[in-house]
């Protein structure tokens, strides 16, 4: 009984000295950096803005400011470079904030070197290679607290929004940059902080000096979108460049999308030197111009004047406006006009003739005014024109659907006959595409030059039309 109660009394003990050997050696690992222990530990809520900022609709710079506390260590001058060489991904990085400062003890042999609060809590937060290169350099390895003002410049734009925006709603993620113009699509709920958005905007990305809202008005004729100041000068006359290619024109009066400009680059490399690009919407210029800069010769037009009037200048500009005709007609007219007079003379050559149908609302449907453009005597079955048409589709199966369409306008099948391209998706469950064909010959030629409205086609030809569309 007696030697049981002993081991029991022993393996008591042990414990007891086990805990004891474990506590001492905590005691000394803190004791160490105690300095930074025995302070709060640093979080990410930090580095956000004041709460007081909540709702702000009017831009208050000063409001932002608060003193944040970041980790330091303090380097010897002789070694700094290559201690902030070897620390690069655990120093801070925040905009306007040096990543060295002086020391806090006025010395001038040693500066303290700011980390990232969110990368370093402790000294075990360092990677091997970095705690190796600390040693190296003898950097005594204890993390000073150092008190950092953050200001409004040393914030990011998504950073000052979230902040000013109530709880819960989402931020303006994004935006076109078209020359010194930022272009919004705000939500109705960001609207009341349109002017504030707008100044951070203009705070935040150097060369940007005017930002835009798209309204919900559309211009029913010229088909570009009405847009409101939100913050910056009035001046919407840009200037960009695309692919090697200067364009100037005014933002507010007519339609450019930056994110077509794969796009633009890619239906022009399909055209070559000696080719005849047909541009029936052609705006000011995306296709046109650099397709005459490959060496095309062009007819380009558009209904929009100002269109017309800064697609003349942009081949200007550019040095070739001897290569572009210009025209400001109606899309139907251009193809019953310019295009049905040309057509005729560029068949019987060997140079490819491309048409570009780029006005992706209402393009598909201006497909029927190839329907006997040219008289039967004229039909041949070589070189026959191919047409670059765009559309918009929200169905399940968005190539099948432009497909169809097409069909309907052209009355005649082009399953099989034509290949279809995903350019981009403009919203959710809406999709861009071009569909690319050679126009059929028995869509060309027809002894019945006629013309209707495709509401006002008889009987016959509406069958037709369905039938098109049946058999894609």
């Amino acid at each position: 009984m007696l030697r049981s109660l002993s081991r029991v009394f022993s393996y008591v003990q042990a414990e007891r000295n086990l805990k004891s050997v474990v506590l001492r050696s905590l005691w000394s690992a803190a004791s160490v950096c105690s300095d930074f222990y025995l302070k709060p530990t640093m979080e990410t809520k930090l580095y956000k803005p004041p709460q007081e900022v909540r709702g702000m609709t009017s831009l208050n710079k000063e409001a932002f400011t608060q003193t944040i506390t970041v980790p330091a260590l303090r380097v010897p001058n002789g070694v700094l470079n290559k201690v902030v060489k070897s620390l690069k991904k655990a120093t801070i990085q925040r905009p306007g904030v040096p990543r060295v400062v002086q020391d806090e003890e006025g010395s001038s042999d040693f500066r303290l070197v700011l980390l990232d609060p969110h990368r370093i809590s402790s000294l075990s937060s360092f990677s091997e290679g970095e705690a190796e290169a600390l040693r190296s350099f003898s950097v005594v390895q204890e993390l000073r607290h150092y008190e950092l003002q953050l200001t409004y410049h040393n914030l990011k734009s998504d950073e000052v929004l979230e902040a000013v925006l109530p709880p819960g709603q989402d931020v303006p993620s994004g935006f076109s940059r078209v020359g010194h113009i930022a272009h919004f699509n705000l939500r109705d709920h960001q609207l009341p902080y349109k002017n504030l958005i707008g100044q951070v905007i203009i705070d935040k990305n150097p060369g940007v000096t005017c930002v835009v809202n798209k309204t919900n008005m559309i211009d029913t004729t010229y088909r570009y979108f009405k847009m409101e100041v939100m913050a910056g000068e009035e001046n919407m006359v840009a200037k960009i460049k695309e692919n090697g290619v200067t364009y100037e024109f005014d933002f507010s009066s007519v339609y450019w999308n930056s994110r077509l400009s794969t796009e633009h680059q890619r239906v022009v490399q399909l055209v070559k030197r000696g080719d005849t690009v047909f541009d029936v919407f052609a705006g000011v210029g995306p296709f046109a111009v650099p397709a005459a800069r490959s060496g095309a010769n062009v007819l380009a037009n558009d209904l929009n004047p100002e269109s017309h009037k800064w697609l003349q200048h942009n081949c200007k500009l550019n040095k070739v406006e001897k290569k572009v005709r210009t025209f400001n007609l109606d899309g139907r007219a251009f193809i019953q006009g310019p295009v049905k007079q040309e057509l005729p003379v560029l068949l019987k050559g060997k140079a490819k003739v491309h048409i570009v149908m780029n006005l992706p609302a209402l393009a598909l449907d201006f497909l029927d005014a190839f329907r006997g453009l040219l008289p039967q005597e004229l039909s041949c079955d070589e070189n026959l024109p191919t047409v670059h048409c765009y559309g918009f589709s929200k169905e399940d199966n968005p190539d099948t659907d432009v497909v169809k369409r097409a069909s309907c306008s052209l009355g005649f099948p082009l399953k099989d006959k034509c290949s279809v391209h995903f350019v981009r998706n403009v919203a959710p469950n809406k999709d861009m595409l071009c569909v690319s064909f050679t126009i059929p010959k028995e869509v060309l030629f027809s002894g019945d030059q006629e013309k209707t409205d495709p509401s006002e086609e008889p009987a016959p030809k509406r069958q037709k039309c369905e039938e098109a569309t049946d058999s894609t």
